[in-house]
């Protein structure tokens, strides 16, 4: 009987120790399975707290416009200076910073004269010109001052100096300073302003608007303060005829401007921007430059 009773325990022991060993089976597996769904959930909450730091959940997604403005404009008061003339404003965003853009200017004196606007160094003035064209802003207007520095200048509607859009802009491409305020350039060192520039003139300085010059001449000063925005490509000998007209007072006691007051720009148009300069004009002789020319507005 006792062998009995052992067997029957021996059984009863076997019995158990498999359940234990089953028992413990499964809890290692749910272990398992919690911790793998622990990690799952760490992972899900790290990738979505992601997405949602960077965005992802936003009703409307952000558009980055910090740097988006290549332009500003300047309002300027038409009630304040009855000569400016309202014809909107140019485009802030999305205009072209890099080749050139082809201006071309027709007076009556003669064949046009064609210009490159240079849309790296000057893109805002560039934008304008050709916005201001857009409108026949320039179209049967009078170039109203052949200057003591050798250019003409051009722009105004008004004819008076004053005139201009009703915004203004600010400086973008001053030459460097020369290192002596001599009249003529350091052998070996090209003008300020070569023969064939063209260039922003605006008073005060740093506020432009439409008025332009051409230079006829090459010119050399310590204090430049006109933005170059482009240069002659043709027509140099029309705009040297026109520098070569008698003048008289333009009423401020200033002997600037054209005798017979008759050098027109018939019509000035604006290209599209292309990537490539064409070659430069022929070198010219250096002439020598002349005191400041006068008191000037945008």
């Amino acid at each position: 009987m006792a062998s009995s009773r052992d067997r029957q325990r021996k059984l009863a022991r076997a019995k158990l120790d498999r359940q234990l060993a089953r028992r413990a089976a499964a809890a290692k597996r749910r272990r398992q399975i919690q911790a793998g769904v622990g990690v799952a959930v760490v992972l899900a909450l790290i990738v979505a707290g992601s997405a949602w730091a960077l965005g992802a959940f936003d009703d409307e997604p952000k558009e980055n416009t910090a740097a988006e403005d290549v332009c500003l404009w300047t309002p300027q008061d038409a009630t304040a200076n009855t000569n400016l003339k309202d014809v909107g404003t140019p485009a802030t965003k999305g205009l072209p910073t890099s080749g050139v853009r082809p201006m071309t200017v027709t007076t009556n004196q003669g064949a046009p004269v064609t210009v490159e606007l240079d849309l790296a160094g000057a893109p805002c003035a560039a934008a304008s010109i050709a916005h201001l064209a857009s409108r026949s802003f320039y179209d049967n207007t009078k170039c109203h001052e052949i200057t003591t520095e050798g250019a003409v200048r051009c722009g105004d509607p008004s004819g008076t100096g004053l005139g201009g859009p009703t915004y203004s802009f600010y400086d973008e491409n001053v030459p460097t300073a020369a290192p002596s305020p001599s009249a003529s350039p350091a052998p070996g060192q090209p003008a300020t302003y070569p023969k064939g520039t063209v260039a922003m003139i605006a008073n005060p300085p740093g506020a432009n608007g439409s008025q332009f010059l051409i230079f006829f001449k090459d010119f050399t000063t310590a204090t430049p303060k006109y933005p170059v925005i482009g240069r002659v490509t043709g027509g140099i000998d029309v705009v040297e005829k026109i520098g070569a007209k008698p003048t008289v007072d333009n009423g401020t006691g200033a002997k600037v401007k054209p005798k017979d007051d008759d050098v027109v720009i018939q019509s000035l148009t604006v290209g599209e921007p292309v990537a490539q300069v064409t070659s430069a004009p022929a070198p010219t002789p250096s002439a020598s430059g002349a005191p400041a020319a006068s008191p000037s507005a945008g």
